[in-house]
């Protein structure tokens, strides 16, 4: 829940705010209205992954790419859930680098998780920090990402016609 609220805080002065301008009383409030209108997607987007726990396997069941996909072309095909994807995708990562168990990306073709070295266990005292790091991270390059190839808040056709297509 964490690195879901500080993604959306954080990608919402992202696209609300350029690094080359002056900040100004506008440009607040613009970041507060993206900001109300990235929470929820993105934090609901995020805890989505651990419903698993309900059901099916956890860190399988809804912790692959096949989700993640969906997420990722839902947008496209119905024109709504915009940003959802990004919850998914961070807590994905947040898995795998953060954690000490991983997630089954390939699943159910693969049952096998993977993780990173840097994982810790999430009732570790050192669990908050990395989650921390992680999200600064993530937010860094969803950053660069929006800044420097395409605009996270472009629509499809424009993304699209900057990719030749």
């Amino acid at each position: 829940m964490l690195n879901a609220v500080l993604l959306a805080l954080g990608l919402g002065v992202v696209l609300s705010v350029s690094p080359t301008s002056e900040p100004t009383m506008a440009t607040a409030q613009a970041a507060g209205a993206t900001i109300a209108e990235l929470f929820l997607p993105v934090v609901l987007g995020a805890l989505f992954p651990d419903v698993d726990t309900a059901f099916g396997r956890h860190r399988k069941t809804l912790h692959n790419l096949p989700v993640l996909a969906m997420f990722l072309a839902y947008p496209v095909y119905f024109g709504n859930l915009h940003y959802v994807w990004v919850g998914v995708a961070t807590h994905y990562v947040l898995d795998v680098v953060g954690s000490k168990r991983g997630i089954a990306l390939f699943y159910p073709l693969s049952s096998q998780e993977y993780d990173l070295p840097t994982g810790v266990a999430t009732s570790s005292k050192w669990a908050n920090p990395v989650t921390l790091v992680v999200s600064a991270v993530e937010l860094a390059a969803l950053a660069l990402v929006h800044y420097y190839v395409v605009a996270l808040d472009a629509g499809l056709q424009q993304t699209a016609a900057m990719f030749g297509l």
